[in-house]
Order: structure tokens, then C-alpha cells, then sequence
């Protein structure tokens, strides 16, 4: 946690002392504000690695802070841990459903806190150097939460919505709407994953590319450039990891079986383990077993010139991101 920057927002003198005693022989740098307001200029100007919240302060309280926070794409993933007296199961749902990722109640334990935000702060930084990672893969991937509201995207995503002209009130008002057909039809595919005992395929729970589903591709409307989404999966239960996809570009399958020479089920399986799948992941999508799988990647290896998956895999990153620029 050494060079980590905490803001703590909290209106008693005597809690903002203890937490500043608690943190800074550990190298913390703390940030102090007073009230919410005061805490999102803070946050906009400074943009801290983490913030402990109080619940209850003047003007502005804790849990309006929070969702505010979270509504702005440049602070929603800042983890924010409420530290109140509020004891009641209530006020522990409210914080946590206001975006806090942990909570707290007063006295608060140094150690404890200490603790909980080396948990915290190691996860924010792990999620924000997979999102660098993807950002550097030329995927056009984003995030949205259950109400199909964009959280995250890559640059190449934002830079494919520029060229359909969807601007930010377009992002704001018109893609929750039509992402929500998609992703509840998500939901009710889980939920009939763990309640039927005939068992859908990993590629119809999954899988949006699947060709038997037919809400599974979703053309965006009221745009000036042909653009679809599919879902790549359920991340949580507030997250859904989306792709974007040029309506005018050959799919990723078919632009590296034409780029690389591949059959089309070499482009395939390569295609999902550009994704991250596993090979048992990959068997259930297209619907093969496993050991076939191996069978195309021993032959796949030989063609692109590699020797395990990864390498496979940055070579059809490469391959996708170079066509995407064009």
C-alpha cells in the first residue's frame, strides 16, 4: 500500500485524526474532505487510489457521494469503504448497493482497516491492469451493469462508437435501452442453466455468438454506421462483459482464417482462445470434445509459427487489431 493516495471523507475531526495516525506510517498519503461535495472536487482534481467514506454528514451524505462517484466513468472504479456507526442491516445493504465495495462500522479497528484495504486496493489495481492489457489487445470490449449503463470500454471500442456518431447522451440514453433485451435474455438463460436438469450447452448459457439463439448478435439502432454487440459473458451479477462488432467487417473468425490460412474450425477454436476460453470452454462453444480441440491446436501451432496457446493468442490479437485500424 506504500505511495498509495486515500482520500477520507468524514466530518469528525477526531475519526479524520485516528485514520491519518492509522495510515501514514505505512506510506499512505491521505487526502482529507469534510463533506461529500467537498469530497467529489477532491476526487475529480486528485483521483485517489481508494476512499473511506463516512455515512452520515452534512450537505451531502455518504451514500449520495458514492453513487455519485460511480456515475462518473473516471471515479466509478476508485473502491470506496464506508466507515459509519450505522450498525443496522439496512444501512450496510444501502452502502454496499451505493457502490462501496466494503463497510466498515465505528470504532473503527486501524488494524482491521489496514487489512481490508490492502484486500481491496490489490483488486483495484489487478482490475486495472487487465483493463490496460485489453486496452493494448485492440479488442473492442466495454462493460455495462444490469441496467446496461457503460462502465468500461477499451479505446478501440470508443473509437468505433465515434464512428457511428454515438455520442455520450446516445451511450447514455439509447444503449441502456437496447442492451437490456440482450442482457435479460442472459439472465433467464442462467437461470434456466441451474434450474432445468436437461442442461443447456455452455454455448447457449455463454456463448452470444452462438447461431442457435436469436437474440444473441443485437444491431444497435439510431446510429450513422452499421454496429452490433454480442454478450460475452456474465461477469457478476452487476456486470456483463460485452463485445462490439462492425457490421461491415468479416467476423474474427473468418478475417484470421483468411489472414493466417486456417481451416474454418482452426479459425475457430483459435478465435476463442484469443478470448481467454480454456480448451474445455472452447469444446463446449462449438460443440466438440476436448481432445479435438488439442488435435487443432497441434496443428495449429506448426502454421502460426508458435509453441503454446499464448503465443496463439497475441499472434490473433495482432492479426484482429491491425484490421480494425483500417
Amino acid at each position: 500500500m506504500q505511495n498509495a493516495i486515500v482520500l477520507v471523507v468524514d466530518d469528525s475531526p477526531e475519526a479524520l485524526s485516528l485514520i491519518n495516525d492509522a495510515l501514514e506510517p505505512h506510506g499512505i498519503s491521505v487526502l482529507v474532505a469534510l463533506e461529500g461535495k467537498q469530497a467529489l472536487t477532491i476526487a475529480q482534481r486528485l483521483r485517489p487510489d481508494m476512499i473511506l467514506m463516512d455515512a452520515i454528514m452534512p450537505v451531502l451524505d455518504g451514500f449520495e457521494t458514492c453513487k455519485l462517484l460511480k456515475q462518473d466513468p473516471d471515479l466509478a472504479s476508485i473502491p470506496v469503504i464506508f466507515m459509519t456507526g450505522l450498525t443496522d442491516t439496512d444501512s450496510i445493504v444501502r452502502g454496499l448497493e451505493a457502490g462501496g465495495v466494503d463497510y466498515l462500522t465505528k470504532p473503527i479497528s486501524p488494524a482491521e482497516l489496514l487489512a481490508r484495504m490492502k484486500v481491496h486496493l490489490s483488486n483495484a489495481r489487478a482490475t486495472h491492469n487487465a483493463q490496460q492489457a485489453l486496452d493494448a489487445t485492440g479488442q473492442n470490449l466495454f462493460t455495462v451493469n444490469q441496467l446496461g449503463q457503460l462502465q468500461w470500454a477499451t479505446p478501440q471500442t470508443y473509437a468505433l462508437l465515434a464512428k457511428a456518431a454515438a455520442t455520450e447522451i446516445w451511450q447514455a440514453q439509447q444503449l441502456p435501452v437496447q442492451l437490456l433485451p440482450l442482457l435479460q435474455g442472459q439472465l433467464l438463460q442462467n437461470k434456466a442453466h441451474t434450474q432445468s436438469t436437461n442442461r443447456p450447452t455452455y454455448q447457449q448459457a455463454v456463448n452470444p455468438a452462438s447461431k442457435p439463439q436469436s437474440n444473441d448478435v443485437l444491431a444497435l439502432a439510431q446510429l450513422d454506421y452499421p454496429l452490433e454487440v454480442t454478450l460475452v459473458e456474465q461477469r457478476s451479477e452487476t456486470e456483463y462483459l460485452c463485445k462490439l462488432i462492425d457490421a461491415l467487417r468479416d467476423p474474427d473468425d473468418v478475417q484470421l482464417q483468411k489472414a493466417l490460412q486456417l481451416t474454418a474450425r482452426e479459425a475457430e477454436v483459435l478465435q476463442w482462445i484469443a478470448n481467454g476460453k480454456t480448451n474445455r470452454e472452447v469444446a463446449e462453444i462449438l460443440g466438440i470434445s476436448p481432445r479435438t480441440i488439442n488435435k487443432h491446436l497441434e496443428q495449429l501451432f506448426p502454421k502460426l509459427g508458435v509453441e503454446n496457446r499464448t503465443a496463439a493468442a497475441a499472434k490473433a490479437l495482432r492479426v484482429l487489431n491491425q484490421s480494425n485500424q483500417y
